[in-house]
């Protein structure tokens, strides 16, 4: 077992404690804010309380409660927000999914598979008219459809009536009978490894884990942390993780309405270039990007370094480069830097279960177990471990689901996480631990080699650079490793690679040449028959999110695109093959 020698703080009852709390000790802070013009419309803590307070009656007039949840099928915005806490207030379970599963309309079979599986009787959008499409599926039929702009479609509850309150509805009796069991939640899993499943997260799992990120990072106390930040609500980073971080220690959350991609990502650099934030949350690809505009910007890195205590990446492994150059533009910009770090934790863990939570000087660390956490440590050879856990922040099953459920724990009530890790120092635990990947996505050669995809998939991109967006690893019951890549076709098209297409492949010479010497450089650096490269092919096609191929959260189903792509994986291993380079 692996545990801290640490005791957990103390729990909160649920999210609305916090919020009373800080409309009474700070009522008149930001809590939230969301861009208007060139300004921010913003809610403070007061007058947050109120109008959470006056949903939730309305909500309990309507006759919601445990068994009729809320789906809200759009992004970050304040009435999103309002309206979850409220749902949260009067125990009406919450479940917010991806946006792109009502916009995409080749999505929609994700959003119908919600719709039925969380059976909602309220459906949120913030702008009917620009969800229209989505909202006329026939599984919204007898839902009650509420927007912040109706856009005038026939019978569309305007949100602000929601604000008008209920008289007579008892909210603090609702709110009295609230305990930690409590359904707060309903998340969606990607659907990386299956079809997405509902997360049950009670109010015991969310508060629990701000006690235990609060224990690991106790400057969160010292002054209330600041963030603008774009991370989806309907993914438990940023809506459990960095939501509550706010909530709970009485921050101020600004809502990036940009992302990290080239049409978006103007508009993040614009809103931080407005708010000096304390924390700085993003995927390692948003990290790269934000690292290009702070070198060319003085006023904007002064602004992003001033007054920040960390940089917190998850989702994969921050490249080193990144890493470093984070760390020197802080240094040459205030003379410190910031904790940089990662944490390790799954939407059925609300998430946060480890963290690193001292100074280090590279990327790939999660640390040790946070308080509260017992950690099973399932051997699996060469110093890799399966990660079983059972804690306070843990689920305690599937909506609709007890077969899920049941497999999902072993014997003696851990969680089945399917990740696996390693220890830095295997003589010394308290150095902590690095992700080494799904068990799942491993196989083996046939020469009975284990691959272990994740730490290779790492290594292999940071090789081919800007040249490749992502790859998918192959070789279970081959003779050698292959990959499938995904090119970043404005990079090639801007350095004028000439490229053809082949049923699916990309064919082109002088990026074969480059692609061929940067996997050579990879394979010297790592020589072994279980990281050794010996063949690749280019996609010509992206990824699916139609298809299954990427889920919500914008990662690649290797088995998925394995499967459907089956006559370019055959073509991988033919080396005759114009489309395979061999090395």
């Amino acid at each position: 077992m692996y545990r801290s020698q640490y005791q957990l703080g103390p729990i909160s009852e649920s999210t609305g404690v916090w919020l009373h709390h800080w409309a009474q000790t700070a009522p008149d802070r930001i809590f939230l804010a969301e861009r208007s013009g060139a300004g921010w419309r913003s809610e403070t803590y007061r007058s947050a309380l109120q109008k959470v307070r006056s949903i939730a009656q309305v909500l309990l007039a309507r006759g919601l409660g445990a068994h009729t949840p809320i789906l809200i099928i759009s992004g970050n915005g304040i009435d999103h927000g309002l309206l979850s806490l409220a749902g949260q207030y009067v125990g009406v379970p919450v479940a917010p999914v991806a946006e792109q599963y009502a916009l995409i309309h080749v999505a929609h079979d994700r959003l119908r598979h919600a719709a039925n599986l969380i059976r909602p009787k309220l459906v949120y959008t913030n702008d009917a008219g620009e969800y229209g499409d989505a909202l006329d599926l026939d599984v919204f039929e007898d839902c009650e459809i509420v927007s912040s702009n109706t856009r005038e479609r026939p019978g569309t509850v305007d949100f602000r009536e929601f604000l008008k309150g209920c008289n007579g509805v008892d909210v603090d009796a609702a709110f009295a009978q609230l305990n930690p069991d409590t359904l707060a939640k309903i998340l969606l899993t990607s659907g990386s490894t299956s079809t997405p499943k509902g997360v049950l997260t009670t109010q015991r799992m969310l508060c629990a884990n701000q006690a235990m990120i609060v224990d690991s990072l106790p400057f969160l106390e010292l002054r209330p942390p600041i963030i603008v930040d774009w991370l989806p609500w309907n993914h438990v980073f940023g809506g459990s993780h960095n939501f509550n971080i706010i909530l709970a220690n009485g921050g101020s959350l600004f809502i990036d309405d940009g992302k990290p991609m080239k049409e978006l990502f103007k508009r993040t650099v614009e809103n931080l270039s407005l708010i000096a934030g304390t924390m700085s949350f993003n995927v390692p690809v948003g990290f790269g990007m934000l690292v290009d505009a702070l070198r060319q910007d003085e006023q904007l890195r002064r602004t992003y370094f001033g007054e920040l205590d960390m940089i917190f990446y998850a989702g994969a492994s921050l490249p080193q480069d990144v890493w470093t150059a984070l760390e020197s533009m802080a240094k040459e910009t205030c003379g410190t830097v910031p904790l940089m770090t990662s944490s390790w934790g799954l939407t059925e863990t609300a998430p946060a279960t480890m963290i690193q939570q001292e100074p280090i000087d590279r990327s790939g660390v999660v640390g040790v177990p946070m308080t509260g956490v017992t950690l099973k440590l399932v051997p699996q050879g060469d110093q890799l471990y399966e990660m079983r856990v059972k804690g306070p922040n843990v689920t305690l099953g599937y909506l609709g689901d007890v077969q899920k459920t049941k497999a999902s724990f072993d014997g003696e009530g851990f969680f089945l996480t399917g990740d696996a890790m390693r220890f830095i120092d295997f003589d010394d635990p308290a150095k902590g631990m690095c992700f080494a990947g799904r068990i799942s996505d491993d196989f083996k050669l046939l020469t009975g080699t284990w691959v272990r995809v994740s730490p290779l998939r790492e290594e292999l991109l940071d090789c081919l650079g800007s040249v490749a967006k992502d790859l998918v690893i192959a070789g279970a019951d081959q003779a050698d490793i292959g990959v499938l890549i995904v090119p970043n076709l404005i990079e090639l098209n801007a350095r004028g690679f000439i490229l053809v297409e082949d049923n699916g492949a990309l064919l082109g010479a002088a990026l074969f040449k480059e692609i061929h010497q940067r996997l050579a450089v990879c394979n010297r650096a790592g020589p072994g028959g279980s990281t050794r490269v010996a063949r690749a092919l280019i996609l010509s096609e992206p990824p699916s999110l139609a298809d299954l191929e990427v889920t919500a959260k914008g990662n690649l189903n290797n088995r998925k695109i394995l499967n459907r792509r089956g006559a370019l994986l055959k073509r991988l291993y033919d080396s005759a093959d114009p489309a395979t380079m061999t090395l």
